[in-house]
């Protein structure tokens, strides 16, 4: 009898570790909660918008994303990521990359596969935000725009820039 108890109090002790790991990795909760960000539009000194540079439409990869990109140049020079309408799930670890890979719309693990720049977490899985490039960024690499999730490896969506 003994034996039998310890083999169920390890067998209980797994499954309680077992369903904390999986709770902290996947945080199911996130499936039901939505974060959203209203950050106003970038504007110049004169009150106008600023040049776009590129642009963009979030397509859906491993969850349902919309909304669209802009890369915008500040009156100060600065080049902001402007992130409009945007509607995907919320996630654990999900940054705002931008790429030198291409969108491929049934592929949503190719963005890890060459050079990215993190521009941070997202702010929110609902609504508009503003994110600035490091200085110095070189343009002439960047293709695509992905929110990702670094737990998974993978991107909720993504947006190819055209330029403007």
């Amino acid at each position: 009898m003994s034996t039998r108890r310890t083999l169920f109090t390890v067998i209980g002790i797994g499954l309680i570790a077992a369903v904390t790991v999986g709770l902290y990795l996947f945080q199911p909760w996130r499936l039901f909660t939505t974060v959203t960000v209203d950050e106003a539009p970038i504007v110049a000194v004169d009150g106008a918008p600023p040049p776009v540079i590129a642009e963009g439409i979030l397509l859906s990869h491993e969850h349902d994303t919309s909304g669209t990109v802009q890369l915008q140049r500040t009156s100060e020079g600065t080049i902001v990521l402007r992130i409009v309408d945007l509607k995907t799930s919320d996630g654990p670890a999900l940054r705002v990359w931008l790429t030198d890979q291409p969108v491929i719309v049934d592929d949503w693990h190719n963005f890890d596969d060459g050079n990215h720049i993190d521009l941070g977490s997202l702010k929110g899985n609902e609504g508009n935000q503003n994110y600035e490039l490091p200085a110095g960024t070189d343009l002439s690499t960047v293709k695509s725009v992905s929110i990702w999730c670094e737990r998974f490896q993978v991107s909720f969506g993504a947006a190819t820039l055209n330029p403007a």
